[in-house]
């Protein structure tokens, strides 16, 4: 990849206009200068501040065309309007030398001895097609590139045109016997200048200053807020050289699976770059407490204590409106019985606030540390197993595995069951295997720690 991502007919179209501002420069100062028209004077300042304009345009659209680094990881699309406010600097200063030879013109008189020829409105006329082609191109180019600078030397070139306008009316009224229009035209070229200076400095520190563009923010609020199970809970939107950085914070189900979570988030990006194309998102998930059941309420209070690494078992026992609840707290295996005593109190004291609970049971467990595990090849307790699956539902385990590990056997099972059978009804039979598998192993073989059945249709 290239140092630079800038597009190529986003610098091309800058050199051409750094060509066009110098051709008027020299056309219009020389013009002038030759005639003594203040007008074309004042007129070819203002190009000659165009090209200089150019030039820091072209400089930062190089240098916000270069990817993100460590010092700018924002990118560098801001030097545009940086660069735009230079520009801003560089007409005011333009303006302000054009109005001072104006008044002072103006109070000796108006008189300058400034005799129209044809070549003057010839080079007006063309002045005004140069900054008319000027104007198109970059607007559409900004508005191809989202550049801020082309964007900010379109309104010079269109001030160019108004000023030119001025201009040419100023000296068709000189031509007439109105020997002061040149002046007037002249200061008429400065209030443009002015406006235009006064417009790019106002649009370009607002996103410096990180004025959150409203329409924007509006847009993308809205697109996340029609997304089905999102809560926003906050949106930060910045723009940088015409792209858009968004800083999403949204809340989701605490029982909801980290991949489930992901998925919210990647459909929020969507969102917002469906109404703001191109825009750098970034998503923060938040567990939810509001708009919960108890069930999943209790889970958000439990897992919000950071010692907490599990939480399973969740119960709720009704007795009218009134309820209790237990459940499973799983703490690392080395947490001190105090601590972890404090923990299921603050998670007892948080669940007893809810209003409907009366009391709340907790039981701690150690969090089991990775288990050292071996295949095992005890046939005589592989067909007992085989046999009590056949027993209980007509068919044999589709899969019986043995793992032998320092707590005993582990047998993991896949068995049938008929598909119209409910969840509970599979599990209750899932139960009631691992309680006769249990009761079938061998006297004196090793004992079963753990049987884990899986049912499938």
């Amino acid at each position: 990849m290239s140092e630079s991502s800038t597009p190529r007919g986003q610098t091309q179209t800058a050199l051409v206009s750094i060509g066009a501002a110098v051709l008027l420069v020299v056309l219009k100062l020389g013009t002038g200068l030759a005639t003594g028209s203040l007008a074309l004077v004042s007129a070819g300042i203002e190009s000659s501040g165009d090209v200089v304009a150019a030039i820091l345009t072209l400089l930062a659209i190089r240098l916000g065309g270069h990817p993100p680094d460590r010092e700018h990881p924002y990118g560098h699309r801001r030097a545009e309007n940086l660069a735009a406010l230079g520009e801003a600097a560089i007409l005011s200063g333009g303006g302000a030398f054009v109005v001072i030879e104006a008044v002072d013109r103006l109070s000796s008189g108006g008189d300058s001895g400034f005799d129209p020829r044809w070549y003057v409105f010839a080079v007006i006329a063309f002045a005004l097609l140069v900054d008319l082609s000027r104007v198109t191109i970059s607007l559409r180019s900004a508005k191809k590139y989202k550049s801020a600078a082309l964007r900010s030397n379109a309104f010079h070139f269109a001030g160019d045109m108004a000023g030119s306008v001025a201009v040419l009316c100023g000296i068709t009224a000189v031509a007439l016997g109105f020997q002061e229009g040149d002046a007037i035209a002249s200061l008429v070229v400065a209030a443009i200048i002015f406006t235009a200076a006064a417009r790019l400095i106002y649009e370009n520190a607002l996103i410096l200053m990180d004025t959150t563009p409203l329409g924007a923010q509006a847009q993308a609020e809205a697109a996340i807020r029609e997304l089905d199970d999102v809560e926003l809970r906050q949106l930060r939107l910045r723009e940088s050289g015409g792209l858009y950085f968004a800083d999403a914070t949204i809340g989701a189900a605490p029982d909801q699976a980290l991949v489930a979570s992901h998925r919210v988030a990647d459909r929020v990006e969507a969102a917002v770059r469906r109404a703001l194309p191109d825009a750098d998102v970034v998503v923060h998930v938040e567990p939810l407490r509001e708009g919960l059941d108890l069930r999943a309420r209790a889970l958000a209070i439990a897992l919000a204590e950071p010692p907490v690494r599990e939480a399973h078992d969740i119960a709720i026992y009704r007795n009218g409106s009134r309820c209790s609840v237990s459940m499973h707290l799983k703490l690392d295996a080395e947490t001190p019985l105090a601590a972890a005593h404090e923990v299921a109190e603050r998670i007892e004291a948080a669940l007893r606030a809810e209003s409907e609970v009366d009391d709340v049971q907790t039981h701690l467990e150690p969090l089991e540390a990775p288990a050292t595990a071996r295949p095992e090849s005890d046939e005589t307790l592989a067909a007992r197993i085989s046999a009590v699956v056949e027993e209980r539902t007509g068919a044999p385990p589709r899969r019986l595995r043995l793992l032998a590990t320092d707590l005993g056997l582990v047998v993991f099972l896949d068995v049938v069951a008929s598909p119209e059978a409910t969840l509970e009804a599979a599990h209750d039979m899932a139960r009631r295997l691992e309680r006769d598998i249990r009761q079938a192993r061998p006297a004196g073989a090793t004992r079963i720690a753990d049987v884990v059945v899986h049912t499938e249709p």
